[in-house]
């Protein structure tokens, strides 16, 4: 990894643990790691930049993200203890972070098929990848693929 120090914004920037994601027409929404393995986020509205905002979690892989709707996205990332973690914004606020289990290495992916509809899927530490996903009420149980 080569860090990107910026010192204006007091943060160290992981140039390889970056995700972005849009839910709607000039939005991008950017996630990436700081030197202390929290969360950072910025977001584009079509003219600026953000200012960077932390969210706080002990990362230990890159954060995966998806929008499943106007106004509302989700995150992952793998923490220290090899549990998949999700934090998710509403169109109102964050959500703190919510441990969803597994034994996992490497990096997640997400995605999403519709509002009932998000898919996570990372690496097992037993080499296969494994899969979760948001039904529309629950979150169903991992399963290996």
């Amino acid at each position: 990894m080569r860090p990107n120090t910026d010192k204006a914004l007091g943060y160290c920037l992981e140039v390889d643990a970056a995700a972005a994601v849009s839910w709607g027409h000039d939005r991008i929404d950017l996630f990436t790691v700081a030197e202390d393995r929290s969360l950072v986020h910025r977001s584009f509205d079509g003219q600026r930049w953000s200012e960077p905002t932390s969210l706080g979690g002990q990362l230990t892989s890159a954060p995966t993200a998806t929008a499943w709707g106007v106004d509302e996205l989700e995150v992952f990332a793998i923490f220290d203890d090899g549990q998949l973690w999700n934090r998710y914004w509403d169109g109102h606020s964050w959500h703190e972070w919510e441990p969803m289990g597994g034994e996992l290495t490497g990096t997640p992916a997400a995605s999403s098929w519709s509002a009932d509809r998000i898919d996570v899927f990372a690496p097992g530490r037993d080499g296969r990848i494994w899969h979760r996903w948001w039904d529309g009420a629950r979150w169903v149980e991992w399963e290996r693929l």
